[in-house]
């Protein structure tokens, strides 16, 4: 196994890692810097979008018409051509303190996100799914910090994290009506270094990589949410994991450079990098696109 620095970019708050299979390129963002960055598998060919808000995560689109992106107060419509960003639909205007965070698309092309208290301390948030019709369900509520929504490999279970719970959690998922069901604790962290669940990603044997904020670690957890396997990373602000490359075999982690708030940990000159782990001999599985 070998962990390498892909891109040093110094993203504030790196996030989302995006492999997409048709473009055989790689997208992540940086939050609080309000940019969309896209490069090869090798790390070339950098190219950045800014956007007009806070950036919680992407969805590439079928139409080719660029990504949807949830920003701080709604879902937005990226056009990679022109730059231009505009609003589809506006999200929990009466909650000024909120913001979008974490999502991901099914396979049925419906994108899930969720909303996060800025000061991470009230259950305010809210889990939605937009369809690809661009109509808006709200689907879980009750949630501090929105993260690491993924699914099972056979579309059966979803995973989805509130940060501050200590806990990933599972649900039954229905693909065809894109709901969600039966909620249980499908792992507890150990949150005794001051660790949190953040994004996550699901491999080609169904196992669950998890990045644990703050904690340096990558944990791979097996489908009866057993720890399967610790990768310690190089700074402890890690925040996304995800396949890709050529051979669907190279796991990318996204980390920020700076912490959102006070009381959480700095990181020395490798923070904010865009890292590739090479040699796991595990495959991902590829990520759907939004849309009919």
């Amino acid at each position: 196994m070998k962990i390498e620095v892909l891109v040093d970019v110094k993203t504030t708050l790196g996030e989302g890692p995006l492999w997409d299979v048709e473009q055989q390129r790689l997208y992540w963002i940086d939050a609080t810097g309000m940019r969309v960055f896209r490069a090869t598998a090798q790390g070339t060919e950098v190219r950045a979008w800014d956007v007009p808000s806070r950036v919680g995560s992407i969805a590439i689109r079928k139409d080719g018409k660029g990504a949807i992106c949830s920003l701080a107060k709604g879902f937005h419509a990226l056009d990679f051509g022109t730059g231009e960003c505009p609003l589809i639909a506006e999200i929990e205007p009466g909650q000024p303190n909120n913001w979008i965070n974490d999502g991901k698309v099914d396979r049925r092309g419906r994108f899930f996100a969720g909303t996060m208290d800025s000061q991470e301390s009230g259950p305010n948030g809210a889990l939605y799914r937009l369809d690809p019709d661009f109509k808006v369900t709200k689907v879980e509520s009750g949630i501090i910090v929105s993260n690491g929504p993924c699914w099972s490999p056979d579309d059966r279970i979803f995973y989805f994290a509130d940060s501050w719970s200590g806990e990933i959690w599972a649900y039954d998922y229905d693909i065809k009506s894109g709901t969600l069901s039966n909620r249980r604790t499908f792992v507890k962290l150990d949150t005794s270094r001051g660790g949190a669940a953040d994004g996550s990603t699901v491999d080609a044997e169904g196992c669950l990589w998890n990045a644990q904020v703050y904690d340096s670690k990558l944990i791979r957890y097996t489908p009866d949410g057993k720890v399967d396997r610790v990768i310690e990373m190089p700074v402890k602000k890690v925040t996304s994991v995800m396949f890709g490359g050529p051979n669907m075999d190279v796991l990318y982690v996204t980390s920020m450079a700076k912490p959102p708030l006070p009381r959480f940990p700095g990181d020395g000159v490798l923070r904010g990098s865009l890292f590739a782990i090479t040699g796991l001999g595990i495959k991902g599985v590829p990520e759907p696109r939004f849309g009919a």
